[in-house]
């Protein structure tokens, strides 16, 4: 898949935990446990702003385009 979600970087970088993040964003642990690996084929634009918000970051900072190589 060619975006990558960088969510774990930014939550280290925040030193911010998985509970936390969730509690703040207002969504299940194991929904955003699932975002942070990248196993999702979509998200809400609702909820990445509440990421964005809690993490006191950009959309870009949480999602990055890699070209595919095998096309």
């Amino acid at each position: 898949m060619p975006i990558i979600l960088r969510l774990d970087r930014v939550m280290a970088d925040r030193k911010m935990s998985l509970n936390a993040l969730a509690e703040q964003v207002g969504i299940a642990n194991v929904n955003l446990s699932k975002i942070k690996t990248g196993k999702i084929s979509a998200i809400r634009f609702s909820t990445l702003e509440a990421i964005c918000e809690a993490l006191d970051c950009q959309p870009g900072d949480i999602l990055e385009y890699q070209k595919r190589t095998d096309i």
